[in-house]
C-alpha cells in the first residue's frame, strides 16, 4: 500500500513538472519576437500571377499590420490565413512559426487553363481546379479561348468543376492534357448552348464539333483529318470540318 502510494506521488509530482515545462515553453514561444517572414510559392513555372511582394502585403494588410519584429503573441496566424486565401489566384495556404523564428507562408497559386472572351463585360480566366479568376494586369496565360453565348453566366459562376459547367471543364482539360491538341485548338466558340465550333492555331478550317457528347471519339476523327486527310488533299483545301455525326468525316 505505501508503495502505491509512493508511486502515485511520484506520478503526480511528474505531471506538475510537465506542465510547468509546456508552459513554460508555451509563454517562451509567445513572446519570442518573429525575425522574417519565409514565402514559398507553388505552381509558380511560368505562372507569374503572385510573387513574394503580393503575399508580403497580405501578410502584412497592405503594411497596416506588423508582423517582423512583433511577438508571436500578438500575430494573429489564422486571421492572416484567411485573410491569403481570400487572393482568387491562391488556391489554399499554410502559415506557421518555424524553429529560428520565422513566420512561414506557403501558398499554393492556381493556374489559368482557359480564358473566357465576353463582349458584354470582363473577360476572365478557368483555373485548373474549375475556379474563375479575374484577368490580371501582371501577366497574362496563353491559354485556349472561350466565346459565344452564356459567356457572362459562366463568368459568373465562381467555379465549374462541378454543376452545368463540368463538361465544359471536361473538355477544356482534355485539350489542355494532349500535345496535339493543346498546340492545334485557339478557341472554342458557343454558337448556341450545346453548339460548339472550334478555331485552329495555324490551319484555316472551322471545326463543327457539335455537342459534348462522344467527345473523345470527336477528337480522334479530328486527329485523323489532321495527321491523314490535309497532308494528301493539302492544308488549305478545306474550309470546313464537321465531326457532329458518329463515324463521320466531313470536309467542305
Amino acid at each position: 500500500m505505501k508503495m502505491n502510494v509512493k508511486n502515485i506521488s511520484f506520478s503526480i509530482i511528474g505531471v506538475i513538472i510537465l506542465g510547468v515545462l509546456i508552459g513554460f515553453a508555451s509563454s517562451e514561444n509567445k513572446s519570442t519576437v518573429c525575425n522574417d517572414v519565409v514565402v514559398t510559392i507553388d505552381n509558380q513555372l511560368n505562372n507569374h500571377y503572385i510573387d513574394e511582394v503580393d503575399v508580403l502585403n497580405m501578410v502584412t494588410d497592405n503594411g497596416a499590420s506588423t508582423v517582423i519584429g512583433e511577438t508571436f503573441a500578438r500575430i494573429d496566424i489564422r486571421e492572416i490565413e484567411e485573410r491569403v486565401n481570400l487572393e482568387p489566384y491562391i488556391r489554399d495556404s499554410e502559415i506557421f512559426r518555424d524553429h529560428k523564428g520565422n513566420l512561414v507562408v506557403n501558398v499554393d497559386q492556381r493556374r489559368p487553363i482557359a480564358r473566357i472572351i465576353r463582349g458584354d463585360g470582363p473577360d476572365a480566366y478557368i483555373a485548373d481546379d474549375g475556379a474563375i479568376l479575374p484577368v490580371s494586369d501582371k501577366f497574362t496565360s496563353r491559354v485556349v479561348l472561350i466565346s459565344g453565348d452564356g459567356m457572362k453566366g459562366l463568368s459568373e459562376s465562381g467555379q465549374i468543376a462541378q454543376g452545368d459547367y463540368q463538361p465544359l471543364f471536361k473538355l477544356i482539360n482534355y485539350i489542355k492534357e494532349d500535345d496535339f491538341l493543346r498546340a492545334q485548338i485557339a478557341q472554342i466558340h458557343f454558337e448556341e448552348v450545346d453548339e460548339i465550333v472550334m478555331f485552329p492555331q495555324v490551319t484555316k478550317q472551322l471545326i463543327e464539333f457539335g455537342s459534348y457528347d462522344n467527345m473523345e471519339e470527336k477528337f480522334l476523327r479530328l486527329k485523323v483529318f489532321y495527321k491523314q486527310i490535309l497532308p494528301r488533299k493539302g492544308w488549305n483545301d478545306y474550309t470546313k470540318v464537321n465531326l457532329k455525326y458518329n463515324d463521320q468525316i466531313i470536309c467542305e
